[in-house]
């Protein structure tokens, strides 16, 4: 076993025209063996750019750093699959002693990896989660609801390491590649690492300031946190069950009440208001127990209809796709 630890960079490529030069002229220099904060030998081993079919001209940036620099891998995805697919098709297709997944945006400094190292041989942990000393830079109101999502999230599904969770990542080369083979359709990518991991760290970092703006509207987010929730457990169905119990000695105790009113001769006229009021409250509950067991079962079906998480082909510019581009042009 060699002392040096090779380190695979995995980015997945979406909109990445304009910083993918940049991301590169970074981590360049760290090809060549480097030491650790800690005195530990490191080096990147390759670049996995994973071109996850953005709507921009990302994949002839990829083309040109791959012939300009042979440490620069393309991996070609057959269509969108997004963020976290990409990335552990890039995963399944490293090679090295350890996985570094971070944005091509530049937010982060893959020289902080050094420090991440040192982190997982100290602590002897199979991930480290890079944790910002600095506000990101996306806006006050997002990063409180990125907050309150996370801790939430800690409580939904029952996952201590959730508060961590992170596109910058330091995750062992053996559990990152595993994780990328057994990963089922829809999974939240660090969900699946919390399953397999015998211990998590985290590592300060700090974020730049000025990136490009974050390409995740609303829309997004919110199926992002509820991929995060839906993979990550069957707590909130618990959670379900326990509302229906409670409910139900509610409906009980009111309903004993109700009785002995009507006994003694205290309700007049039937409460027309009671009776809307409890019916829908009851279907409310009903409708929404329904929809998040509706939810469980829509993943559980896409996992057993076979659904791919991803699909790696060859690059489409150099086959038959490719060629009827070039005889347009």
């Amino acid at each position: 076993m060699s002392d040096v630890h090779t380190l695979s960079v995995v980015v997945p490529v979406y909109r990445g025209e304009t910083c993918l030069d940049q991301l590169v002229d970074a981590i360049a220099p760290m090809i060549h063996e480097l030491e650790t904060p800690g005195g530990r030998r490191m080096r990147v081993a390759e670049l996995v750019l994973v071109h996850d079919c953005g709507p921009d001209r990302s994949d002839e940036v990829i083309r040109a750093l791959a012939e300009k620099h042979d440490w620069v891998r393309p991996v070609w995805l057959s269509r969108n699959f997004g963020q976290h697919a990409a990335t552990l098709a890039g995963m399944s297709s490293s090679g090295g002693d350890w996985v570094l997944t971070l944005d091509e945006d530049s937010q982060h400094d893959p020289s902080d990896v050094a420090k991440m190292l040192d982190v997982a041989l100290s602590a002897q942990a199979d991930v480290v989660y890079g944790e910002p000393v600095n506000a990101p830079p996306h806006g006050s109101m997002r990063n409180l609801a990125s907050r309150m999502a996370k801790r939430s999230l800690r409580w939904m599904t029952a996952n201590s390491d959730a508060p961590r969770f992170s596109s910058f990542r330091l995750v062992l080369g053996e559990i990152a590649r595993s994780v990328a083979a057994y990963a089922g359709s829809g999974v939240y990518l660090d969900v699946a690492l919390s399953w397999v991991s015998r211990r998590v760290a985290t590592c300060p970092v700090t974020l730049a300031t000025e990136v490009r703006p974050s390409g995740y509207g609303l829309r997004s987010l919110l199926s992002h946190y509820r991929r995060m929730v839906l993979t990550g457990g069957t707590r909130l169905l618990r959670v379900v069950s326990v509302v229906g119990v409670l409910f139900a000695m509610l409906g009980f105790s009111f309903a004993v009440v109700i009785i002995g009113l009507r006994i003694f001769g205290e309700i007049p006229v039937a409460g027309w208001t009671s009776v809307m009021v409890v019916a829908l409250i009851g279907l409310g509950i009903i409708l929404f127990a329904v929809g998040i067991v509706a939810e469980y079962v829509g993943v559980a079906v896409n996992m057993a209809l076979g659904k791919p998480l991803y699909l790696m082909v060859a690059d489409r510019g150099q086959g038959p796709l490719g060629r009827e581009v070039s005889d347009q042009q």
